[in-house]
């Protein structure tokens, strides 16, 4: 397994070059292409369907991460397996029967992933943690790429990585928002093996290759900020 993952979002991507930048991010190192799915009423913001799924697996053949943040994540789980996902995360706060539901993901060939929004408690997940191959913790109010890192949640992410060590899970533990060179060591002290970043890699000054460079030399060292 490779010890870390880097997440290309194109939640920030230029869109009338989407499949270019996928490429480009493929070439530059990334290793999955992360889909985040609004809409509009889970979280405020509207964004991508099904089909941008499909769009961006003939783009690519790197595994596609793809977060649902919608209201009953059930009734599309199917039509984006069919699309092409890799993996599937749904959020605690809108499955009731969390454990069912990552079942059904399973059930459909895709790696099942559960998250949960900043003020959720890590208590939350703990029905879902045994059956879960991905867990993204959130450092940023979901909805809208370019937020500011909320430091309060990182002893969130190191009692999510005991308690996998614990059950001796091999699941990714997975962090979203504000992931920069800036702070990505910090979350990977705290037990994050994957990180997503969207602004960092597609609205890099210097291109999205150099993007990802920075992100990986920053996880070879320590973090900036105690």
């Amino acid at each position: 397994m490779t010890p870390y993952i880097i997440a290309a979002s194109i939640l920030s991507a230029d869109f009338t070059r989407l499949g270019e930048q996928i490429a480009e991010a493929e070439s530059a190192g990334a290793d999955w292409i992360h889909v985040d799915v609004m809409d509009g009423q889970f979280v405020p913001n509207l964004t991508m369907g099904p089909f941008i799924v499909e769009a961006c697996r003939r783009a690519t053949k790197i595994p596609i991460d793809v977060h649902l943040m919608i209201e009953h994540p059930e009734n599309l789980l199917e039509a984006f397996a069919k699309a092409g996902a890799s993996h599937l995360i749904v959020h605690v706060e809108t499955c009731q029967e969390i454990a069912s539901t990552l079942k059904l993901i399973k059930s459909l060939g895709c790696q099942a992933g559960v998250t949960l929004n900043p003020s959720t408690p890590a208590a939350a997940l703990e029905p879902a943690l045994p059956l879960a191959d991905l867990i993204l913790v959130l450092t940023v109010h979901p909805g809208y790429s370019g937020q500011e890192f909320m430091g309060e949640v990182i002893p969130k992410i190191t009692e999510i990585r005991h308690r996998l060590d614990t059950l001796g899970s091999s699941a990714r533990l997975e962090v979203d928002g504000g992931i920069s060179p800036q702070t990505i060591s910090r979350v990977r002290d705290a037990g994050a093996d994957a990180f997503v970043a969207a602004s960092a890699i597609f609205k890099h000054p210097d291109g999205i290759a150099a993007g990802i460079r920075a992100l990986k030399n920053a996880l070879t060292t320590k973090p900036l900020i105690p």
